[in-house]
């Protein structure tokens, strides 16, 4: 029982990481139209700045993690306009290139900035300690991400089900023309959503630096792992990232403890096995 319940925690906590860099990418894939695979980049941009904040201008790890968001953000405001906005229209494999080109940009910058070491975010004291639950402890980071992952979900369950900006958001998906008649600025809700999606990703990279460590080049070696939550979890479902996340989360953390030798063969192939039942994935949209 200790060693399941300790699979289920990690598990969790994993998944939710997962999850605040992935739903990022879910949303841009699944209601923008748009196959970003620069995304992961975003989340390594966040981690850089996050570091850069503390290391070189001294800064306290809070006001470093908003810094490094903010400026996430803010820096994918003039890309979405310049470099995203003329790829909506293409087809698929175009996307593709396109956005594997700006990653190759996103990994060259912070090699040149920064370096291609480990690029460390030392946590507060009060992030730094464990919390003894009776059969093990577990570091307080993770209840932090846990906390931050509902968070999360919550917030975009309540943004984009129940807002006026939500509605916007999907009237321009669905009919741009109509909707730019109507008076939504599908431009500014297309920024909107794409800046959104850029911060969710720097908040799930500086969260995450402990599992998933940052350096230059963070958006290559994890690209396929977040694209398979959002595939697994179907495109353009929050809930279904969450779930997918979770569910991944959980299987690699039990593999890694079980069989450490053969852990990222389940992963995958419980990613086939669902796809093959579930084309769309859990709870895409048809």
């Amino acid at each position: 029982m200790t060693t399941i319940a300790s699979i289920l925690l990690d598990g969790i906590a994993y998944g939710m990481i997962l999850f605040m860099i992935s739903v990022g990418l879910s949303v841009t894939m699944g209601l923008m139209r748009v196959v970003n695979l620069a995304h992961g980049g975003f989340a390594m941009l966040g981690g850089a700045f996050t570091h850069w904040a503390m290391v070189n201008a001294g800064l306290p790890f809070p006001v470093a993690a908003l810094g490094g968001i903010a400026a996430v953000v803010i820096l994918s405001v003039p890309m979405e306009r310049v470099l995203y906005r003329p790829i909506y229209k293409m087809g698929e494999l175009p996307q593709v290139l396109a956005t594997i080109g700006m990653t190759f940009l996103m990994i060259a910058a912070v090699n040149l900035w920064l370096g291609s070491s480990l690029l460390a975010i030392k946590l507060p004291a009060l992030m730094q300690g464990s919390v003894n639950l009776g059969f093990r402890t577990l570091p307080t980071q993770r209840l932090y991400v846990l906390g931050a992952g509902l968070l999360v979900i919550g917030g975009l369950f309540l943004l984009i089900e129940r807002t006026r900006f939500g509605i916007n958001l999907r009237a321009a998906v669905d009919n741009p023309a109509t909707a730019a008649c109507l008076g939504i600025d599908t431009g500014r809700v297309f920024a909107t959503t794409f800046a959104l999606g850029a911060g969710l990703a720097a908040l799930g990279g500086i969260l995450g630096a402990e599992l998933l460590p940052i350096d230059a080049y963070y958006p290559l070696r994890y690209m396929v792992l977040f694209l398979t939550v959002v595939a697994v979890g179907g495109l353009g479902s929050i809930t279904g990232s969450f779930a997918a996340a979770i569910l991944l989360g959980i299987l690699d953390t039990a593999a890694r403890y079980l069989v450490p030798d053969a852990g990222t063969i389940f992963f995958y192939l419980a990613m086939i096995l669902i796809l093959g039942i579930r084309p769309k994935g859990l709870l895409g949209r048809h």
